[in-house]
């Protein structure tokens, strides 16, 4: 039996997560749960999974989380510090899956313990890639790919024999602006922007999805994760989202990941590897499908693919600055302080007025990143204006 640990287990990623771990009690036995604040989430899930441990990242809920929890043996915690020592509590298979920089220190406690961790947030291989690999080469942790264009790439790529590849290609939905106009863009509205057109996920990332920062950030990611340059990804738009990604080698050959837009195929494949465990997912009806598409993102349009590719080059603490500028704008776009296209320039922005050393400690990660918001915050106060 596996046991199992979920960082953000009341988010989109942690539900499924957690979906799939309630139809195999025989195989997994949930160490912790973790949440920002939601109390009812995380003590229902608690309760259901008979975890041994709940925390809420903001300490305030705590009494309300040990009054739900009262009498049923689990223990509870709260505050960041209780949120990274349930991180270390020493589960076989973790999952990292709070959204933001406020993941990356849980994660890399988690890496410290040497189990399987599987990433589905992009923030610490964004923010701290080098240092995230390194700590986990050091402790003899495995990472593993939970968003669904990385592992599809995991499960095509062939890592004995990495020279034999040519190119990487990450498919994107485009979102649900693909087929708009700049100008149109220009009036987008949150509901606009959170009703992506083929993914259930959370606002965060839906608005990410629509800028296509998202991918942006995954192409980054996918530099961290396997051995190829930058130059030799690409990112297509793949509208019907069936091909998660493909991996093209000398021969030739191109090899793709298919499957239905749903993060429970992704999450199985890492909390059953290298085995594979049964889904509640229909097969693929190939025939119903008829038709695969594939076009060009366009550059003028998704200003983000363009800033995240830059910062890929530039390396340092480029990639910090874009991850944390862009975490300002899209909740200032969400809280309707700023438009849509804003997001796009404040990262710019950001990126133009600051350019430190790059970072070597975590701590020196976390200051970039909290001085990249402090900037990103001011150019936003400039916008509401």
């Amino acid at each position: 039996m596996r046991t199992v640990s979920i960082l953000g287990a009341t988010g989109s990623v942690g539900t499924s997560t957690l979906d799939l771990v309630e139809r195999a009690p025989e195989r997994y036995r949930v160490r912790a749960l973790t949440a920002n604040c939601d109390v009812a989430r995380l003590s229902e899930a608690a309760l259901r999974t008979r975890a041994e441990l709940a925390v809420v990242a903001d300490e305030t809920c705590l009494p309300a989380l040990r009054m739900a929890l009262a009498g049923s043996g689990i223990e509870t915690a709260g505050g960041m510090d209780a949120v990274c020592d349930a991180a270390a509590s020493g589960a076989d298979w973790t999952m990292g899956a709070i959204v933001g920089c406020a993941g990356l220190k849980p994660v890399m406690r988690a890496i410290e313990q040497g189990g399987t961790v599987v990433l589905a947030n992009k923030e610490p291989l964004v923010s701290a890639g080098d240092l995230v690999t390194a700590a986990a080469r050091e402790h003899g942790a495995t990472l593993l790919p939970a968003d669904s264009e990385h592992n599809a790439i995991f499960q095509c790529f062939d890592a004995a024999r990495p020279d034999s590849v040519r190119r990487i290609v990450l498919t994107a939905s485009g979102g649900p602006f693909r087929d708009w106009s700049l100008e149109r863009m220009a009036t987008v509205t949150r509901e606009q922007a959170v009703a992506h057109p083929n993914w259930s996920m959370g606002a965060k990332i839906s608005v990410d999805s629509a800028t296509m920062m998202n991918k942006g950030l995954e192409l980054i990611e996918a530099a961290r994760l396997f051995p190829v340059p930058a130059e030799r990804i690409e990112i297509v738009i793949h509208r019907q989202s069936v091909i998660h990604s493909m991996v093209d080698y000398i021969d030739g050959s191109m090899l793709a990941q298919l499957g239905p837009s749903d993060m429970r195929v992704p999450i199985a494949h890492c909390l059953a590897w290298p085995e594979r465990m049964a889904t509640p997912m229909a097969p693929l009806d190939l025939i119903a499908l008829g038709r695969l598409d594939f076009e060009a993102p366009d550059p003028v349009r998704f200003r983000a693919l363009a800033l995240a590719r830059a910062a890929l080059e530039a390396g340092g603490a480029r990639p910090a600055i874009l991850n944390a500028a862009n975490e300002v704008a899209v909740a200032a776009f969400l809280a309707g302080n700023i438009a849509f296209l804003e997001i796009a320039a404040i990262v710019d922005d950001t990126l133009q007025r600051y350019d430190p050393a790059a970072p070597e400690t975590l701590d020196a990660v976390l200051a970039i990143d909290a001085e990249a918001r402090r900037l990103a915050g001011e150019r936003v106060k400039d916008c509401v204006r």
